[in-house]
Formats: structure tokens, sequence, C-alpha cells
């Protein structure tokens, strides 16, 4: 049985950190109401637990594995709703190559910044952290976080209407090429 000062440890902890522990359950699961059950499983799992996290600064990534874990389980024990029938439905095939695009453009554009740019931007916008926690994770002062982030977007806007601009010059040049052909 745990005893009162590691329930108000725990309590503390959850209290601390579950904003950024449902965003990543966000992450895991489309359904915000999901997000929320996947998240109470995990603290529930981890409470049993808490007394053999020796070190408390591995917490989020205990319960981020536990997410992760739960998650794979949920889907694995899902009911599948298969009907056999005479007629196969019309089944649309979703295309991901424009998402593949978007990611690649993505990646190849993040490649422009410095790698201290590139950490502030990740971790502000893709792992959606505070400005605060993002100052800590990385060592550096809220400030420094926050005038680091505004020139790599800045770095980054350019960069997309720069790619944008040559896009367009390209479209014109071919549409030129089309009409002198023709």
């Amino acid at each position: 049985m745990a005893s009162s000062g590691q329930v108000l440890d725990f309590e503390e902890y959850v209290r601390n950190r579950q904003d950024a522990l449902l965003r990543s359950a966000r992450r895991l699961v489309p359904d915000p109401i999901d997000a929320q059950d996947l998240l109470q499983t995990a603290l529930v799992r981890t409470y049993g637990r808490w007394e053999g996290i020796a070190d408390k600064s591995l917490a989020d990534a205990y319960l981020r594995r536990v997410m992760i874990n739960t998650r794979t389980e949920w889907w694995r024990a899902r009911k599948l709703d298969e009907v056999p029938t005479e007629q196969l439905p019309d089944a649309s095939v979703e295309d991901g190559t424009e998402q593949h695009a978007d990611r690649a453009l993505l990646m190849d554009v993040l490649a422009v910044l410095a790698p201290k740019q590139r950490s502030v931007v990740v971790l502000r916008h893709w792992e959606q952290m505070s400005t605060e926690e993002t100052a800590e994770a990385l060592g550096m002062s809220t400030g420094t976080v926050k005038s680091t982030l505004h020139r790599a977007l800045a770095r980054l806007r350019q960069e997309l209407e720069s790619r944008d601009l040559d896009f367009h010059a390209l479209e014109r040049n071919e549409r030129g090429r089309e009409r002198c052909a023709a």
C-alpha cells in the first residue's frame, strides 16, 4: 500500500504534468475522449508502480511507454466488424502522396535552420512544449527561446516563400514552352 507521502508525490506530479501528458496521449489516439481515457488508464497503471520509479525525472518517459503499450493493447483487442457479402463495396483508396510530400518538404525546410533553431521549433511546435519547458529542456532562458523561435520562423517563412516563387516561375516557364511548341 502506498504511503500518504507517496500519494501526495504522485498527485503533485500529475497536477504539474497533466497537460503535457495529455498532449502526448492526443498524438497517440485521434479522438480527444479516447486520449483522456488513455491517459487515465496509464496513470492508474503507473500509480501502482510509482514507488519503483527511482528517478522521478524519467516519469514522463515511463508514462509515455505505458500509454503506447496501452494503446497497442486496445488496438489488438478491438472488435473487427467484418460482414461477408457477395458484392464488394466501392473502396476509395486514400492517396498518401500529398501527405508524404508535405512531410518531405517540412524536413527539407527544417534543414535550412541552425541546430539550435531547429531544436526550438521542434520542441515548441512539434512537441507542443511551453516556452518554459523548451527553455528548461535546452538549458537556455525563456527570452532566448522566444527570440530564437522568432528568428527561426522568419527564416522558415522566407525559405517557403522563395520555394513558392521558384515553383511559380518554373510553372510559368513550362506553360510558355507548351505555348511555343503548339
